[in-house]
């Protein structure tokens, strides 16, 4: 097995939890964000069966693509394969009268939540490019 893949498959499960705790921002931060529009539904999706189906290949994680900041670099564009993600809807524990179903206090807790673990995710694959960079220095 070449040493490129072996990196990317170490690599890989934490590109996928790191992803799809992103995308689980967005889904939060868009029911904040229409906390007071009328008729909205908050929505959310379970992040165990996202990372589940990330791993069997199932989910579709989003495209990246490189910030070019001189004419030197390198353009480059990721491309995920898989089906469009579902979204969802909460159920509310008390619906307000306008229809809307995003309860602030539960979308604060899950957004903190998802934050701390987004930062463990950042963290852990930090540490381990550090100690392979360490690894491939001390060769």
């Amino acid at each position: 097995m070449p040493v490129l893949d072996r990196i990317n498959e170490h690599f890989g499960f934490h590109q996928k939890a790191i992803g799809l705790r992103a995308e689980r921002q967005e889904v939060l931060s868009s029911n904040i964000a229409n906390a007071d529009t009328p008729g909205y539904k908050a929505r959310d999706f379970s992040f165990g069966d996202a990372m589940q189906q990330a791993m069997e290949g199932s989910r579709r994680l989003p495209d990246v693509s490189l910030a070019l900041t001189s004419s030197r670099h390198i353009p480059a564009k990721a491309h995920s394969a898989g089906g469009p993600e579902t979204l969802l809807y909460r159920q509310p524990l008390q619906p307000s009268l306008d229809g809307n179903t995003v309860d602030m206090d539960v979308e604060r807790v899950q957004f903190a939540d998802n934050t701390l673990r987004y930062q463990t995710g950042l963290t852990v694959m930090s540490g381990r490019i550090k100690s392979l960079q360490s690894a491939l220095q001390s060769q």
